[in-house]
């Protein structure tokens, strides 16, 4: 199946851009409120438009029920007090008789309400034709009545209506503009930002990003450029890496192509064709051991590495190391010692790992160590319920920046590789990542008490023996 290469710029024809996105939404919101403010409005216009009516309505009757005495006579010319708005009138005397143009909307109801004293709003029919219907008690008796047509309401209504519906629309493109322009200063530095990671994605470097603008943009920005330094720093290691690799595997190689052509050419004396053959053979173990390192080291890499967790005694794993390395110690005069608790120190962890671990770092340590001089073994119960194994040696030591360099690909193998005995240059690197699988941590102290380095690695508990 072809995968996509990464970085490829895959999809983007189907998704709509993050401005594009913005204005319609933006522009949808915008509508929706526009349409909820409109429907309000339109509910609301009707209301308004009546109350401001019966409100007029209101302080007319008012005015008129304050004068001393209610006749048909004083409203000689209602039809100027009318006006415009058709407003028509009626007069109810104390003992109940009502006259005025607008005594055929007095119903019994209202009339009884207004002879006891109490207003009256509310709607009537005058000739056919629905009307807003006003009274007000007079002060000497009777009542005074002023209706008014509803049409004149509606009219008022439609008009606040109209006057709603240019302003919603005004609001209605001024957002979807406001959506645009907030879409455009949104998306710049996201596109931009983009355009920084396809440039990293292509393999180009030194590339910097802006760390302008909002908080969270300016984040993307230190983000990208952090990760063109790790980029940059993590291929540059590659590099090295893969330089080094190349001379550690040249030099066997060399050694092995050259005695082979003479042995091929015959011209290797009898007498030294034994030695030849240890020569070769040393050097097939040195090769086999550097590529074994490899293939340890890209397992590590792996995300299938398997780990057997168990229970396991620290404390006889430790000591079947030392028992192991006691012969080789020996061999090269230095002295081996153990410590070691006198109660078991139990850990769930892949036993088997461990041992590798501890064979990495006493193969490393011994390395260094001069004749006469101690390697140690320890184990220990942690205060947290997990276990510490140290490597000590008495050999140089390292420096502080040896320290911080140790774990890094052959780093100190380079360093070193004319001046001390070194090996492949991954062992160091291989402990680091291996103590990891098993959820621990390894740290390394230049001088230990015996005057060499101290490697020293701290396992977890484990949740079966916490």
């Amino acid at each position: 199946m072809n995968r996509p290469r990464p970085g490829a710029r895959t999809g983007t024809g189907t998704r709509g851009s993050l401005a594009r996105n913005i204005v319609v939404l933006s522009t949808v919101v915008a509508a929706l409120a526009v349409a909820l403010t409109g429907l309000i409005a339109w509910q609301t216009a009707a209301h308004g438009a009546e109350q401001r009516e019966r409100d007029q309505l209101t302080r007319q009757a008012t005015v008129l029920s304050r004068l001393p005495a209610l006749s048909e006579a004083l409203f000689t010319g209602a039809q100027v007090l009318a006006g415009p708005n058709g407003v028509q009138l009626a007069v109810i005397a104390p003992d109940g008789t009502v006259s005025g143009t607008a005594t055929p909307a007095v119903d019994r109801a209202s009339k009884a309400a207004l002879l006891a004293g109490k207003p009256v709003s509310t709607t009537g029919l005058l000739g056919g034709e629905e009307v807003l219907l006003v009274g007000r008690p007079g002060v000497r008796g009777g009542a005074v009545v002023l209706t008014e047509p509803y049409a004149v309401v509606s009219e008022n209504t439609n008009q606040i209506r109209r006057n709603v519906v240019v302003p919603l629309i005004v609001g209605m493109l001024g957002a979807a503009l406001a959506g645009a322009l907030l879409a455009r200063r949104i998306a710049r530095p996201l596109v931009r930002a983009a355009q920084i990671a396809h440039r990293l994605a292509d393999g180009e470097r030194g590339v910097p990003a802006p760390v302008d603008g909002p908080r969270e943009t300016a984040d993307i920005g230190r983000a990208l450029n952090v990760l063109d330094e790790a980029l940059a720093h993590s291929e540059n290691r590659q590099r090295e890496f893969l330089l080094s690799v190349s001379h550690d595997l040249r030099t066997p190689l060399t050694a092995l192509q050259g005695y082979a052509e003479a042995l091929a050419d015959g011209l290797i004396e009898p007498e030294r064709v034994p030695e030849v053959g240890g020569v070769l053979a040393d050097e097939t173990r040195r090769l086999d051991r550097f590529l074994g390192d490899l293939l340890d080291l890209a397992r590590l890499e792996a995300d299938d590495f398997r780990l057997d967790m168990a229970p396991a005694d620290l404390g006889a794993v430790v000591a079947e190391a030392a028992a192991f390395w006691t012969g080789p110690c020996a061999r090269l005069g230095v002295g081996l010692r153990l410590e070691r608790p006198g109660r078991p120190v139990v850990v769930e962890t892949d036993a088997f790992r461990v041992r590798q671990l501890i064979d990495g770092l006493v193969q490393n340590a011994l390395r260094v160590t001069p004749e006469g001089a101690p390697l140690v073994l320890a184990v220990r119960a942690a205060p947290d319920g997990g276990a510490e194994l140290q490597v000590r040696d008495g050999g140089p030591g390292l420096t502080d920046d040896d320290v911080r360099i140790a774990f890094d690909h052959g780093a100190l193998h380079e360093r070193y590789r004319d001046t001390r005995p070194v090996g492949s240059g991954l062992g160091l690197t291989i402990a680091h990542r291996l103590t990891g699988r098993l959820g621990g941590a390894i740290r390394v102290d230049g001088h230990g008490p015996e005057g060499g380095a101290c490697f020293t690695v701290t396992l977890p508990p484990g949740p079966g023996t916490a």
